[in-house]
């Protein structure tokens, strides 16, 4: 009876472990994500680019801006993409790549948390500078609950992430049982 237990159980827990593999159309769709991100940026590209002459400076500013804000969502996906896939599903067995990103197998869910946190907190950052570059220019009025709200979300992505920080600080201090 008792090896019967084993049996099943040890059957039980390689199923378990196989499952991780349903996170793999997850990490494929986020490489789908990814190429439409692109193409959002290309497009975001051409049209600026085709303004560039006719731009003000803080048009000009707003411009970059939104391109930085379209890179950093990108660098976020690639992010959750590798590290969730290598800490989740299984090592990316690449070979000899001398292009390998250092970070690569190397971000545990520890570090995977404050990556998230730092590039929400920027891209809410730039939406709110995009934003405050905007009030007094008269093209669209200024909505001060809108705006108010963005603050308060943005400072709340701040806290979560020094919180986050904090308890990963104290976890480290701890002693392991």
């Amino acid at each position: 009876m008792a090896a019967d237990k084993n049996s099943l159980e040890a059957r039980f827990e390689q199923g378990l472990f196989a499952s991780r593999w349903l996170m793999a159309p997850m990490y494929l769709g986020l490489v789908i994500s990814l190429a439409m991100l692109t193409i959002v940026f290309v497009k975001e590209l051409a049209y600026y680019a085709g303004k560039t002459f006719t731009m003000t400076a803080d048009q000009g500013i707003l411009a970059i801006l939104t391109l930085i804000d379209l890179s950093l969502a990108a660098n976020l996906l690639l992010i959750v993409l590798f590290s969730g896939y290598e800490n989740f599903v299984s090592k990316l067995d690449l070979g000899d790549q001398r292009d390998r990103p250092s970070w690569m197998g190397k971000v545990d869910f520890s570090g995977l948390k404050m990556k998230l946190i730092a590039s929400i907190v920027a891209i809410s950052g730039i939406h709110l500078l995009k934003v405050f570059m905007e009030i007094g220019k008269g093209a669209v009025p200024l909505d001060p609950a809108k705006l108010q709200w963005m603050v308060i979300i943005h400072l709340t992505f701040v806290a979560s992430g020094v919180l986050l920080a904090l308890m990963d600080w104290l976890a480290a201090k701890t002693t392991k049982h």
